[in-house]
């Protein structure tokens, strides 16, 4: 696969997921992904993340679509009337050749086989620890792919190293942290770290701005990447998160804090947008803000360090 542009002028992007309408926490996220990458002079693609097929509806894209028009974050590219009506290289449903090429790719190279384990098999197997960790089961078993199997990639067992522009420099180890990564689950359904590392390669994304609850996935997305071909990975910001509670996040599920919900009561983009920035301790206490306004913010992160290479 044609690996990523050179770092450079930032190219990041925004990606919900069309499962749940925006909540609070999609607009802390948005704040940070305009506020960095415009403050730098870059642009941002928007990415519809429909690789979940059983959970992801029509009615949430056109949805989020909309509140995120009306928020006023608007994407660069491609252009936000394109999402309207038709396919769009913006949403991942309209991808499988893409995939398939990747998966391909990795196939030739030896690192792809088939899984049936459930996660309950990988539960009683996997010895604990602070992560769900696949434990190899199926490496050496030489299932054919088929219905009720998915498909896995052999990771090698190095050391990913990179800094973080909020945490700064990490060291992880996928093959330890997770194991061989899923990449296409049993129901035919590509996953989240698989399709994330494939169109930041193919799109050119060179900054990935998302939550502290994704940290942990950066250095197998990183190794993936360079399994295809990616020689420089995009630079990482993982911000922090809006909490529901001391241990749990914000959710979907969560309607009274959904975008939707306070547009219905008549609630301003401003005031929204100003709530969620106070709410991810942006700022001591919520005021008016307007998308506009966001690349203003106080520097999130030294902008020098953000286009120096590693």
């Amino acid at each position: 696969m044609s690996p990523a542009s050179p770092l450079g002028v930032p190219l990041s992007r925004f990606a919900p997921a069309p499962t749940g309408y925006l909540h609070l926490g999609h607009v802390a996220n948005a704040i940070y992904v305009w506020g960095v990458t415009k403050a730098a002079g870059g642009a941002i693609l928007l990415r519809i993340e429909d690789h979940d097929r059983r959970r992801s509806r029509a009615v949430y894209e056109q949805a989020l679509l909309e509140d995120l028009e009306w928020l006023g974050f608007v994407p660069d590219r491609p252009p936000f009337a394109a999402f309207r009506g038709g396919a769009c290289d913006g949403r991942q449903r309209d991808r499988t050749a893409v995939y398939d090429a990747a998966l391909a790719t990795l196939r030739a190279a030896g690192r792809v086989y088939a899984c049936d384990c459930s996660r309950a098999d990988i539960l009683r197997d996997s010895g604990g620890g602070d992560e769900l960790r696949y434990p190899g089961t199926c490496r050496d078993r030489h299932l054919d792919d088929g219905p009720g199997r998915g498909l896995r990639v052999r990771l090698d067992a190095t050391v990913e190293r990179f800094v973080d522009l909020r945490h700064g420099p990490q060291v992880q180890q996928p093959s330890a942290q997770c194991g061989d990564v899923l990449v296409r689950d049993r129901d035919g359904n590509w996953t989240y770290q698989f399709v994330a590392a494939v169109d930041d390669l193919v799109q050119g994304v060179t900054l990935v701005v998302r939550g502290d609850d994704l940290l942990a996935s950066t250095g197998r997305q990183i190794q993936l990447a360079r399994l295809l071909g990616r020689e420089a990975p995009p630079r990482f910001l993982h911000h922090g998160l809006i909490m529901k509670t001391a241990t749990q996040k914000l959710s979907k599920s969560d309607g009274d804090t959904s975008v939707r919900e306070q547009r219905a009561h008549r609630r301003s983009a401003a005031d929204i947008i100003g709530q969620a920035a106070a709410l991810v301790g942006l700022c001591g206490t919520p005021a008016p803000l307007f998308a506009a306004d966001v690349p203003r913010l106080p520097p999130l992160v030294d902008l020098a360090q953000l286009v120096a290479r590693p």
